[in-house]
């Protein structure tokens, strides 16, 4: 999709944030806004398949890449490093963009539509902020890490040392390997869709500066404080937005079976699970995708 907008604003902390606005497509029946909110290490340019998407249905569509990462500033002197120092950072992101991007455009509370970390983010919002949004579609939302063969428990205590041992903002291990642009199609983890893997590899090699590896241990110590809270009793079920949550059945990135016990808590929430999907739902192959804008339709139809 071409003709998307894009500027800077800043963060309630000063960082300059990059933003994008996609009109919605000429004749069609205005529908609002909808914010999408990308994961960890995405791009607005990604996601430019889906806005064009949202905008055949009538919506305006606003995004923007999290501090840290996509052509937002960079917090820490690597620009491959994913770093954070806490996700109240992220909320304020969210909250700033809302404030100068979204609430000009929209007369009521906008749609929100978000993937993995986004999610994740998305549902601090809809707990500490209600009323921000009508409805929320959450794809595969980032509740709870996978640890890729280490014991939760000891994943968790060595993230904990490394950040009392002064390593918050060193890499991962094994996360300093991960340059994006050295990942084969055979060695990803998020999507079975060749093309669009190829696709999004091409945003990559023709901008250097919106590329992100992995997290730093500051970055892990924020996520793992921050499921904690998310996966403790009473907060799934203080959220009173309608939401829907699509699980992947393949997912290698983050746990599903927290985001379907996250679901069953919610209030007014809805629970589906693509087994043949991996982490990336929106980045799927055309029959996956089929099945999640079918199943978005039906949800996002009854509110707005």
């Amino acid at each position: 999709m071409t003709g998307w907008r894009t500027r800077f604003v800043e963060s309630r902390d000063g960082k300059q944030l990059r933003t994008g606005l996609w009109d919605a497509a000429p004749g069609t029946a205005s529908r609002g806004v909808c914010v999408l909110l990308g994961g960890q290490t995405e791009f607005l340019e990604k996601y430019q398949e889906v806005a064009g998407e949202l905008a055949a249905r009538g919506f305006q569509v606003a995004s923007f890449d999290w501090r840290g990462q996509g052509g937002s500033e960079r917090l820490v002197a690597d620009p491959l490093k994913a770093h954070v120092a806490s996700f109240a950072d992220y909320d304020g992101d969210l909250a700033a963009f809302m404030d100068t991007i979204v609430k000009p455009l929209a007369t009521k509370p906008p749609l929100v539509l978000a993937h993995s970390m986004g999610g994740h983010i998305l549902m601090r919002t809809l707990h500490d902020r209600p009323g921000t949004f009508a409805a929320a579609v959450a794809t595969a939302p980032m509740m709870r890490a996978l640890t890729r063969g280490y014991p939760p428990m000891v994943a968790r205590a060595v993230c904990f040392a490394e950040n009392l041992a002064g390593q918050r903002n060193e890499w991962v291990w094994g996360m300093a390997e991960r340059d994006p642009l050295k990942l084969t199609f055979d060695d990803n983890m998020v999507t079975s869709d060749p093309a669009r893997f190829a696709r999004n590899q091409s945003y990559l090699a023709a901008q250097n500066g919106i590329r992100l590896a992995g997290p730093t241990w500051g970055w892990l110590e924020a996520a793992y404080r921050s499921m904690a809270r998310e996966m403790s009793k009473g907060y799934a079920q203080a959220i009173g937005t309608p939401v829907l949550i699509i699980g992947a059945g393949r997912d290698r990135v983050v746990d599903t079976a927290a985001a379907r016990e996250f679901a069953s808590h919610l209030p007014h929430g809805q629970y589906l699970e693509f087994e043949d999907a991996e982490h990336e739902i929106m980045m799927e192959t055309d029959a996956i995708r089929a099945r999640f804008w079918k199943a978005f339709d039906d949800f996002v139809g009854k509110y707005v």
